[in-house]
């Protein structure tokens, strides 16, 4: 049995593994009281035998976790960090530590599930796009604000720009509130689109799959011209990819 952990921008995800999939799995947000969440979810689990995170988020935020799987399980934290390859991945980036843990771990999952050639779209504080070739080689991507970022970063930067209403998502609006929504919205889908159009030209024997993960994932679906699938927990699941493709070496 292993606890998983996602530590993204936004929020905490976990999952037990066992043999048969997820047997527990859930979410916390930062802004919520973690440690209380955490503690009330996991208690009664089980120890698991293996603890492995991966993070987006800062060395205090890591040490908070560290120290309730302590305390809770009575086990470390096995953070992974970027390699330049690993589980069959080829990271494109010239100093690999620089590309995110999250980004590398979702090629790990599509990779070792069968979906590469593939382009996977991250959607939530920020747009991440990647491409990964049959064979494993990441080809390098792309980096953006996610759809509710870039409308913070709108209403922010602007004076007049301040809806008195959640807009909606539209095709072609009549109003501020509206236009703010559906502008950003559709411009996260356009890069997607782009960017998958961009992969498919390169690659006219097989057209890469695109697969969207992230928490705002599943909204953006409905607004893309191409095909797509949701791939969730992509991050865990290259994790426990990573965890069976690196054992805990047996004692002497």
């Amino acid at each position: 049995m292993k606890l998983l952990l996602d530590l993204g921008n936004t929020r905490l995800k976990w999952a037990i593994a066992a043999a048969d999939g997820w047997s527990a799995r859930g979410a916390v947000a930062w802004e919520e009281d973690v440690s209380t969440a955490l503690v009330q979810a996991w208690q009664g689990l089980g120890r698991p035998d293996r603890v492995l995170g991966a993070s987006v988020v800062d060395t205090s935020r890591e040490k908070q976790i560290e120290a309730l799987a302590a305390d809770v399980f009575a086990r470390g934290v096995v953070w992974v960090r970027t390699p330049a390859e690993a589980c069959g991945v080829r990271n494109a980036y010239a100093e690999p530590q620089r590309l995110g843990v999250d980004r590398f771990l979702a090629m790990v999952a599509a990779h070792a599930a069968g979906h590469a050639p593939c382009v996977l779209a991250g959607i939530g504080t920020a747009l991440t796009l990647d491409a990964l070739t049959e064979e494993g080689q990441h080809l390098g991507g792309l980096i953006a604000p996610g759809p509710w970022l870039m409308q913070q970063s709108l209403l922010g930067a602007t004076a007049r720009v301040r809806p008195e209403q959640a807009g909606a998502i539209r095709d072609i609006a009549d109003n501020t509130a509206d236009a703010v929504v559906s502008g950003c919205w559709q411009a996260v889908a356009a890069l997607i689109e782009r960017f998958a159009a961009h992969m498919a030209d390169q690659h006219a024997e097989r057209t890469p799959r695109l697969l969207l993960d992230g928490g705002d994932a599943a909204a953006l679906l409905p607004l893309l011209r191409v095909p797509a699938d949701i791939a969730a927990d992509s991050v865990l699941r290259g994790l426990l990819v990573w965890a069976d493709s690196h054992p805990v070496p047996a004692s002497p």
